[in-house]
């Protein structure tokens, strides 16, 4: 009996002196909070709004422009060769003995050449690759532009449904406040056991802390939709109501899997490679055909250097003709890379088969989805409908004194609930919907 004192003195000094350093740590959290809070940026959004940001400034679709300029400029590239390009120079150098140049030619003055691609096959199919790998690169900008716009929507809805969900529990917390109050006074009047003051404790202490759990996940959710949108990681969405009405989507499952495959941006893409191989395996073909170039030259020479070993000198010298190369030997590369690009071209056309199934299992499971999300949800409102009827009946109950104060507490409680479970069925819904628009590939009109 004696040592318990002591031990109870001594915990309390241990609390005491660990319970200060915590509550530091705490007020500079909070500090640091406020200031980061104080500086984002809050920009207050429609679902239409936020989408139109998100194809403007989404780094994925940025990233997708910038490569869809690359190849733009790839066929610039490959069209060089069919460009005429000139050539001018001039030059000295010590000769002894007969007059001649490094480069081969007789030594001038001044010299002008130029060569241009006439007929070359290989070259040709280069061009004609550039083009579709310029027309991937475009389809690849579309198929970001969906994501981004699928990306943007789901967080915009998450965000908006944590915010109604935070607003339910807010009401939840109130209500449970007061009737803590009320359970608190009906306890010291006697009219109620001690033990019910612990439960509402307990109730109320559950619904706080879910409180506070989802204001966390609201704040990240508006920061994760920001981030989508192309703004810094400090900044804020807050997404607004709209009235906005559900987008229609295809009336059974089977014309979904026909939009579908038929809309797929993965599939267009596979096939614009598969275009563009065929391209190049075309160029391997003709790698055996002559190659003709147009060549021409001019030479200023200086007569005084010719003199000696010629009668007449023409100072003024030009040449224009035909340059043909014909192929003998091509060596064995062209075949080796033709057996690739030939193997390539069966990948690819396993990788576009495969594409078209999974396309169609996953068109079929998200309207699956969607059909059991529906029905989810009109049962969710049912459940509200008959708790919100049951809250009316029991006050008017009340207000004839025959049901205790308790009774409508608690479902007004469990209205609460179900509202909360209104609008999670609700989102799932509206996402399960968004999903068959991505299916179908008719996401970006439907939003816009």
């Amino acid at each position: 009996m004696l040592h318990r004192p002591q031990r109870e003195t001594r915990n309390e000094k241990r609390e005491t002196f660990f319970r200060y350093p915590k509550k530091v740590t705490k007020l500079t959290v909070l500090f640091v909070l406020a200031t980061s809070a104080a500086l984002a940026e809050v920009h207050p959004l429609s679902l239409r709004q936020a989408v139109e940001t998100a194809l403007k400034e989404n780094p994925d679709v940025v990233l997708a422009r910038l490569d869809e300029q690359r190849a733009q400029a790839g066929i610039r590239v490959a069209k060089d060769p069919f460009f005429p390009k000139v050539f001018a120079g001039s030059g000295d150098a010590k000769t002894w003995g007969y007059p001649g140049s490094i480069e081969g030619a007789a030594p001038a003055i001044v010299q002008t050449h130029t060569d241009l691609t006439l007929f070359n096959r290989p070259k040709s199919y280069e061009v004609s690759r550039a083009k579709e790998n310029a027309r991937g690169a475009a389809i690849g900008v579309e198929s970001k532009s969906e994501e981004a716009a699928y990306q943007t929507a789901a967080a915009f809805l998450d965000a908006q449904q944590m915010l109604r969900s935070v607003q339910s529990l807010r009401l939840e917390v109130e209500s449970l406040e007061r009737v803590s109050e009320a359970t608190k006074l009906r306890v010291e009047e006697g009219r109620e056991l001690p033990i019910e003051n612990k439960r509402i404790a307990v109730d109320l202490a559950r619904t706080r802390q879910r409180f506070e759990n989802l204001n966390g996940d609201l704040d990240y959710s508006q920061a994760s939709l920001a981030v989508v949108l192309g703004y810094p990681a400090g900044d804020r969405v807050q997404p607004l109501d709209d009235d906005r009405k559900p987008p229609e989507i295809p009336e059974t499952e089977q014309a979904a899997r026909d939009l579908a495959l038929q809309n797929s941006h993965e599939i267009r893409r596979l096939e614009s490679e598969l275009q563009a191989k065929g391209f190049e395996l075309r160029g391997y073909h003709a790698a055996r055909l002559p190659v003709v170039d147009l060549v021409a030259q001019y030479s200023l020479f200086d007569k005084g250097i010719y003199q000696t070993y010629f009668t007449h000198i023409q100072r003024n010298n030009g040449q224009l003709g035909v340059s043909v190369q014909v192929p003998l030997l091509i060596g064995s590369a062209s075949k080796g890379l033709l057996t690739q690009a030939e193997t390539d071209v069966l990948q690819l056309r396993v990788r576009m088969n495969q594409m078209r199934n999974r396309i169609d299992l996953d068109t079929q499971k998200s309207y699956q989805d969607l059909k059991r999300a529906e029905g989810a949800n009109e049962v969710a409102k049912l459940d509200l409908d008959y708790a919100r009827e049951q809250v009316s009946v029991l006050l008017a109950q009340l207000g004839e004194g025959r049901i205790p104060r308790q009774r409508v507490d608690d479902a007004r409680l469990n209205e609460q609930e179900k509202w909360i479970a209104f609008y999670d069925a609700q989102h799932t819904e509206e996402k399960a919907r968004l999903n068959v628009l991505r299916q179908t590939g008719t996401l970006l009109a439907s939003l816009r």
